[in-house]
Order: structure tokens, then sequence, then C-alpha cells
């Protein structure tokens, strides 16, 4: 069967094309047609199957022939509502299904967006108030914008429920019952997951309609099948050197690794890096950037070897990925199907490798039991197994609680050690500041009295006197002082007006001067006088050469001075107390 004979138009067909589809998937067979009709789908299949395609494309060919009826929006799109309805566990796995989307709806006029946390809202925001008419979202997040009033569910159409049983696992099934519960009750609803629990058997039973289609994809039927899988018997401590030989000796282009906590992906992806291999860690605690840049270095092949945690494992797809490692074996089956499924994609050969050590045989057995199928055992590596005895479940449990301890005593011995040294910086910022609030109070102290001076030398006091003397001298009119102003002689200071009154003013307090100027307009008074004044004038601009010669005359006859030089040095007025204009100053230095 071809996505033609599906009945899928011509433009998502071209898209499809470009995206390398070539035929649909069985559940894309079993779902496509069943949407396309608007019956409601409880589809149970496990990643790597083709179930975000299988809901995708027949979302997107309603809502665009839901926009052929509709007359044309004049305001640009602004007045679109949310239509169709994603909800996803994870950010990465909502970002997939809105690339998803654009990728298959690339030749409609139908807008997409994708909401989720640990990001800055205010870009989301935006993209909402242009009008939306797909959204992508996380639970968190979108609980958040309807609550702000950001976003308004009362027109949704579709809704799309993803990856139902990992939202039951992470704690979100409240925050997917607040959801629903904004959601019209006339609606089409879609629902995929792995498995199906009681609690998403309930609501499943309340959401669905009593006509819906029921899809099973089983994975003996679908991924599994496509993978070649084996397993390493390997002491717990000899599991990163397996990891690293196998890499080294292995033709391993790109690989994904999978443990069980945080720490432990932290811890591999040091322990890969010291082996001069490129490695990363995404996990929970690590922010939304980190993971994206991580996830992006890998798909660019700029890192070799991704490490991830189980709450990544849905969350991440990338083509030709031929290699997956389970560095600890997963306690609950359908984990191992979901990691191994990252590898194998759309029917792709792919490598599934597992690291077991004595007490994870009885979880490999389980996960044999839930495949069908007996895992072939690799044996040529030299690290084989040395221990033959399983550790008691309790002490296993006692040794993982050491172990986990141990991990939380080295962060928080780190952390101690980061706050000292936040503590000594700020002590020395302390006492830089306190050295500098120390320099003017020293500047304030007395100085050291200068050394006697020498005998026939002048003291700084009588020099001072000199100084004075001689600037009283220039300002009284001394010959002696200004000989230059000869012909200018002045009445001695102590005789012109106000003198004696300025003397006796001399040593007094600012408020005490102030007050003895009887009659003085005080500073409002003088600056409206200054204001008041006549305006300065214009300089006096000649005309006539016979003219500017007799000023010159004057001006050196009543100054004293007969000599062109000296009136470039000191004449800068006419007689008239008319400045000299350009013109004349530069005919003068001629």
């Amino acid at each position: 069967m071809t996505f033609k004979e599906l009945h899928i138009i011509e433009p998502i067909l071209r898209a499809l094309k470009a995206e390398g589809y070539a035929e649909p998937t069985p559940i894309q067979e079993q779902a496509v047609p069943s949407v396309l009709t608007g019956r409601d789908l409880l589809a149970c299949a496990q990643t790597g199957t083709g179930k975000t395609a299988a809901f995708a494309v027949p979302v997107l060919q309603r809502l665009n022939a839901e926009n052929q009826q509709r007359p044309a929006q004049p305001d640009g799109g602004k007045a679109r509502k949310i239509r169709a309805l994603v909800l996803t566990p994870t950010r990465e796995l909502a970002l997939q299904i809105f690339d998803s989307f654009r990728a298959y709806g690339r030749f409609l006029r139908l807008r997409c967006c994708v909401v989720f946390g640990g990001v800055n809202q205010n870009n989301q925001v935006q993209a909402l108030k242009r009008g939306v008419d797909i959204l992508v979202a996380t639970p968190g997040r979108l609980n958040d914008l309807i609550g702000q009033g950001f976003i308004q569910l009362d027109q949704v159409e579709i809704f799309v429920l993803d990856e139902a049983d990992r939202m039951l696992d992470m704690g979100f099934i409240n925050d997917v019952k607040k959801v629903i519960a904004q959601i019209p009750q006339e609606k089409q609803t879609l629902l995929f997951s792995a498995t199906i629990p009681p609690e998403i058997q309930e609501i499943a039973d309340r959401v669905l309609r009593t006509d819906k289609a029921v899809i099973e994809v089983t994975p003996s039927a679908t991924t599994v099948e496509a993978i070649s899988q084996q397993v390493c018997y390997v002491d717990r401590p000899n599991k990163p050197k397996l990891l690293v030989h196998l890499l080294k000796n292995m033709d391993i282009p790109s690989a994904l690794v999978f443990t069980r906590t945080k720490h432990g992906a932290d811890r591999v992806a040091r322990q890969l890096q010291k082996a001069d291999i490129p490695a990363h860690s995404i996990h929970g605690d690590k922010s939304q950037g980190a993971r994206q840049a991580a996830l992006e270095a890998f798909k660019k092949g700029n890192v070799r070897v991704l490490v991830a945690t189980d709450i990544a494992a849905r969350g991440i797809d990338i083509e030709d990925l031929t290699h997956v490692f389970n560095f600890d074996i997963p306690e609950v089956p359908e984990t191992y199907v979901h990691r191994i499924g990252r590898t194998g994609r759309a029917g792709q050969a792919g490598t599934a490798i597992s690291f077991c050590e004595i007490n994870e045989a009885a979880d490999l057995k389980a996960i044999e039991k839930t495949i069908g199928k007996t895992i072939p055992v690799l044996t040529d590596h030299p690290y084989p197994m040395q221990e033959t005895e399983a550790v008691p479940k309790a002490e296993l449990q006692r040794q993982r609680r050491e172990r986990a301890a141990a991990y939380a005593e080295q962060a928080r011995e780190a952390k101690q050690k980061r706050a000292g040294k936040s503590k000594q910086k700020a002590e020395s910022a302390a006492t830089k500041a306190a050295a500098g609030a120390e320099k003017p109070a020293a500047a304030q102290q007395p100085k050291r009295q200068a050394s006697p001076a020498a005998p026939g030398a002048q003291t700084p006091k009588a020099q001072q006197e000199k100084n004075r003397q001689l600037q009283a001298g220039k300002k009284d009119g001394d010959p002696s002082a200004n000989p230059r102003r000869q012909g200018k002689q002045q009445a001695p200071a102590q005789d012109r007006p106000g003198a004696q009154a300025q003397k006796s003013r001399k040593g007094q307090p600012a408020a005490a001067r102030k007050e003895s100027r009887p009659g003085q307009p005080g500073s409002g008074e003088r600056a409206a006088q200054s204001r008041r004044r006549a305006p300065r004038p214009k300089p006096y601009e000649y005309r006539d050469n016979s003219r500017m010669k007799d000023d010159i005359v004057t001006y050196a006859q009543d100054w004293g001075s007969a000599s062109l030089g000296s009136l470039r040095q000191d004449g800068r007025k006419k007689p008239e107390d008319q400045p000299l204009s350009g013109n004349f100053i530069g005919k003068i230095n001629k």
C-alpha cells in the first residue's frame, strides 16, 4: 500500500516524498483512514513505529480541508484559534513532533507552534499572539500559559495525547486531566501509549467515544525484529573499560548509551572523555539549553557518544543511529524496548549491546521473556565476568544506597568548596573597600613639619610675604612692579573706595561677610542685574585705512608706547571701548 492509496492530498504527498517516505508503516496504514473519517483512536505502539506521522498526516489534511471552506482572513491570520492540540511528556519529543508537523505541512497554509518549559516564555507567547492552528505542548508550560490567559482551548477540534504511559510515569497525569477539562467535549481524541496501565485505561474510557478505533502494534512484530541484539556479561567495575574497548575497536560512528541514574550518565561521559572519546550527557537535571546543545552536537557529528537516562529515552529521534548501549540493564522490560527503539528506525538495521552484571541477570531474563527471544551473548572481549554468585537483593540495595550517599557527599563537598571560594572573594573585596575608605582619613592627618631651613635661606613664610608684596605692587600701580603702566598711576589700595571695608571683612566667616555688605544685592538680584545688562557691542569694522591708521597712533600714544610690537601684546580694545575686529588685529600683525 502507498500513501496515495490512503487518499493523502498532493501537497502532503510531495512533503512525504521530500522526507524520504516510500510507503506507510503498519500503524500508519491502520491509523490514517480512521483519523481521516473523524473517529477516535486508541493506539498501543512503541517508539520507532512511525506513530508521529500516523497522527500528524491526517490531522494536517483535516485542518487543511476546513481552511478551504473558510473565507480568507483579512488580518493575516491573527484571528486563528487553536484547532489541534498535541500533548507530549518531554521537551525533546515536543520539538520533534513540531518539526514533523512543519515538514509534512510545508506546502500547506497552516501555522504550528510549540511551547515547553525550561526556557523563557516570551518568544512562545509572541508566536501564540500571531495565531496558531496546531499547538504542540508539554503539560506544565501549557497549564502555566492557560493560567496567564495566553491560551484558550475552547476551539480545539482534535486532541492528541502522545506517550500517555510516560505521562503517568513522570507524574503529569493530574496536569493532563486539567488540560482535558479545558477542551470541548465534542472533539476527536487520539491516544497513543506504549503500554495501557489501569490509570491510562481509565482516561481512555472517559475521553474516547464508544466507536473508537483500537490499534495494537506489538514490539516483536516491529522494532525488535529489525535490531541486532547482543549481551556482554561483565563485572560492574569493568563496564567503563569494556565500553571504551568496544568504541575503539568496532566500527561505531555514533552511539547512544543509556544509564539508570543521572550521576551515572555524567560519570560515564567523563570516563569516555578521559579516553579521548568525545561524549556528552543529558538527563533531567540538565537545563533545556544544555540538553538541546548536546543533542544538536550529537546530530551534527561533533560528538560521537551521547549518554542519556530513561527520561530522555523517548525524547531522542536521531536518523542513521547505528548503535545503542545499555550500560545498565533496565528493571522494566518495556524500558528496554524503548531504549533500543532509538536505533533501527523505520525498519532500518541497528545494533543494541547490553552490559549485564551478575545482579542484573534476573532483569535480563524478564526482558527476553517479553520480547520472546533469547539475546545472543558476545564473548569476544577482554573483560569476562568473574563473579559467579549474585549479591542478595537487600545487600545490592545497600550498596546502591552507599554509592548514592558517596555521590551526594562528593556533591556536597564540591558545593562547600565553591562556597569557600566565594567567601574568600567577598572577604578580599571587603578588605579592598576598607583600605580605600582609610585613604581619605590618612590624607586629613597633619603633615610632618619641614626640617629647619639652612642659614641665609628664605623661609616659606618670607617667600610668601614677598610674593604678596609683589602682587600688591602690581595692583597698586607700582612702577617697579609694572613698568608698562607708568603712565597710569593709580591711587594706593588703601585709598580706594571700599578697600578698608574689604580689609575689615577679610578673615570673617562667609555668612558674616555677606551680612557686612550693606546695600549689596543678593545672589538672585545680582543674577537678574547681569541679565539686564546691555549687550556686548559688536566688533568695530573699519572701512577706511586712513581712519584705522589714526586710531593706531592714538592707541599707541594713550598707552605710552609707540611700538606696534607692544600693541600686538597689550592692545585688545579701542579707546572708545569697542573691541577690535579680526581685520584690525590682522593688519596690525602684518
